[in-house]
């Protein structure tokens, strides 16, 4: 499954009802699955951002819709790195000529 690194950063209304971000958080992970993303970590974190989150889903639509429908609720902005593995991270240095 492709691996992708979130960047969020709470918009005025995530702020202004962080208190109920957890419960966002819960019910965001359910919503991520029925589109075959799974959530599997989520750091709040110090400094530019305030959330980073790592995210593995079945293919980069599936990806984009979750994301999407998050954004679409107004409460954070995403930022998306995807990430590779070690192992394709050398396949890929390995295949450059």
């Amino acid at each position: 499954m492709p691996t992708y690194i979130a960047l969020l950063n709470w918009t005025g209304q995530g702020i202004k009802n962080v208190k109920d971000s957890p419960s966002r958080l819960d019910a965001g992970r359910e919503a991520f699955k029925k589109l075959g993303v799974n959530l599997k970590e989520t750091y709040l974190t110090m400094g530019r951002y305030d959330h980073v989150c790592i995210i593995e889903a079945t293919d980069d639509e599936a990806f984009a819709a979750a994301m999407l429908s998050l954004g679409a609720q107004g409460n954070v902005k995403t930022e998306t790195l995807k990430a590779f593995t070690e192992d394709q991270y050398r396949k890929i240095c390995a295949s450059v000529k």
